[in-house]
């Protein structure tokens, strides 16, 4: 199957900071006709829109796959953007051919997606699609929630009470997810992550519960473009140039560990 492509560049590469963020900012664009600063989350079924969009456009930045890096098949990832994003004239044909993602040479991503569908509180596809996608991108080094392209860390806490509410409702103690997810995963199997019965006295504190927030992907890289190019002379042409009315997601060069 032919992987469903959004713009000619999405599957390749990107050669340094400023095109990923081009990257990015044009994915989400061309699939919402809004910078992701404008959305509105408020109903349902547009959070839903905004953080498959956000995904997307996450994923397409880091090169490669697209069907790998969000974890679903070219069949599913066609059915999500005719679905949710009918009229951006996306096509599902691309002259790049691509292996159809397997989940058995992924045990780890696996068994999170497993996890999730096990606790989805909403019907229908884009609780499946999801799952596939949060548990794929929860092996990428940033917080999950900057993995996912969202704004803030609250987006994926609405995200996870809406479509997987078992799950998230277990998370009394405000837990970082992936951290939370893990924690679930081994318990499941019988495991224990710290041998310290009481998590305040556990010298990885901090790794669990610490701060989360900070600046999102969309607000530093924009705040970033806009140095470069308040920096140099104005060209025609320059795409920058759009960029007071854009939002963008940047790149993160952070190690895994302290995002557990």
């Amino acid at each position: 199957m032919s992987e469903p492509h959004i713009v000619p560049f999405m599957a390749a590469c990107a050669v340094d900071a400023n095109s990923q963020l081009q990257v990015g900012i044009t994915t989400y664009r061309l699939l919402t006709g809004l910078p992701p600063a404008d959305a509105d989350i408020a109903i349902d079924s547009n959070l839903d829109r905004h953080v498959l969009a956000s995904v997307l456009a996450a994923a397409t930045m880091d090169g490669g796959s697209l069907s790998e890096k969000v974890g679903l098949s070219g069949l599913e990832l066609a059915a999500l953007l005719e679905q949710y994003f009918p009229s951006t004239g996306i096509k599902p044909a691309s002259p790049l051919q691509v292996s159809p993602f397997k989940w058995e040479e992924h045990e780890e991503i696996a068994m999170l997606r497993d996890l999730l569908l096990k606790q989805r509180s909403t019907e229908g596809d884009v609780g499946r699609w999801l799952a596939a996608m949060i548990a794929r991108r929860a092996i990428e080094p940033d917080h999950l929630w900057e993995a996912l392209g969202l704004r803030n860390r609250a987006e994926l806490s609405l995200l996870l009470s809406r479509h997987f509410a078992p799950l998230a409702a277990r998370n009394v103690d405000n837990m970082r997810w992936k951290r939370f997810f893990y924690r679930m995963l081994c318990e499941n199997e019988g495991l224990v992550m710290c041998t310290t019965p009481v998590c305040n006295q556990c010298n990885e504190f901090n790794i669990c519960f610490g701060e989360e927030s900070g600046e999102s992907r969309i607000a530093e890289g924009r705040r970033d473009l806009l140095s470069q190019a308040a920096a140099r002379p104005a060209v025609a042409g320059d795409p920058s140039s759009e960029l007071p009315e854009q939002s963008t997601i940047a790149s993160s060069s952070a190690k895994a560990s302290p995002y557990l």
